[in-house]
């Protein structure tokens, strides 16, 4: 047996048993996949899926004990590689973050800068998508490090740790009636459009929760994953905006009116996450302490050792 066979199980649990696309993505042939999960096989003396003709049907219950193995030895693979890069090369490399828009946008740049000050011969890979694929990237091993306020927290096989804290605020252009209360509630926003973040980002469901809770039903003119936008359609009177705080920090937003949204939607949680037992360079965590003053390699390192998997911080 060997490494090849392994990604090659691997990969077609991950490709929903399509040996094309495992072969496509792993860049080789599907004959050539097929038959050495098949030797494989024969090597272990067990299926490891059933098949309908040439055709992947689903994984078998010794293939389930099959597969959790393959993971344990491609992790530790993985961790043998970073080791080896960071003792022959400790101040180079690739550091691979999974976030989402806002953090992007917003609250990586300065830490990213300060990492790149520091180690100038690393190279930083942002990858950006919703919360659930934050949290796929990082167990797929695309990224050593996920950031986002939803998802990361339901998957076993990830360790997260509470990062910083942020509300909602509300945008409102400075004509709107609305700006000239001191004191806005959810009866006053329910009245009014609303233009807010899509349902998987930046903490609707919080503000969903919040309405529900009242018995009120917002109406939402649009939806969007980018502050951005948001605030752009603000602009045009086509509603109330309710954006992440961080989204309104720099002098463009003069003309909004921006009020505070914890009152209304309750805080909200960034966590970082990585992938159970990995092994993490030195600048990985170094850029873990510049994302939040909560965060030492100590702490991170209690937590891949399988000590708690969250900390009252």
């Amino acid at each position: 047996m060997n490494l090849h066979q392994f990604r090659f199980v691997q990969e077609a649990v991950r490709r929903n048993l399509n040996l094309t696309e495992v072969a496509k993505a792993l860049h080789t042939s599907q004959p050539g996949v097929s038959k050495a999960i098949i030797e494989l096989e024969e090597e272990l003396g067990v299926e490891i899926f059933t098949r309908h003709g040439k055709r992947l049907k689903r994984v078998t219950e010794p293939g389930q004990h099959v597969l959790r193995s393959i993971e344990v030895i491609l992790r530790e693979v993985g961790n043998l590689k970073r080791i080896g890069e960071q003792f022959s090369a400790e101040d180079s490399g690739t550091l691979s973050i999974a976030t989402t828009h806002t953090q992007a946008r917003y609250v990586l740049p300065v830490p990213v800068a300060k990492l790149r000050a520091a180690y100038p011969k690393v190279n930083i890979s942002l990858h950006q998508g919703a919360p659930a694929q934050v949290a796929q990237m990082v167990l797929d091993e695309v990224a050593e490090i996920g950031i986002a306020t939803e998802s990361l927290s339901d998957y076993p096989d990830l360790v997260t740790l509470p990062c910083y804290e942020w509300e909602h605020v509300l945008v409102i252009p400075k004509t709107h009636p609305l700006a000239a209360k001191s004191r806005i509630t959810l009866e006053d926003l329910a009245a009014e459009p609303i233009i807010t973040y899509h349902p998987s980002f930046t903490g609707r469901t919080r503000i969903d929760k919040a309405f529900a809770a009242k018995h009120l039903t917002p109406r939402i003119a649009l939806e969007a994953i980018d502050s951005d936008v948001i605030k752009t359609y603000v602009r045009l009177g086509m509603g109330v905006g309710i954006v992440a705080e961080m989204a309104v920090r720099d002098s463009t937003d003069d003309d909004l009116v921006v009020r505070p949204g914890a009152q209304l939607f309750g805080k909200n949680t960034a966590r970082i996450a990585f992938k159970r037992s990995a092994y993490l360079r030195n600048f990985v965590y170094d850029f873990a302490t510049l994302l939040s003053d909560r965060l030492d390699r100590n702490l991170i390192l209690k937590a891949l050792e399988g000590h708690a998997n969250d900390y009252d911080l």
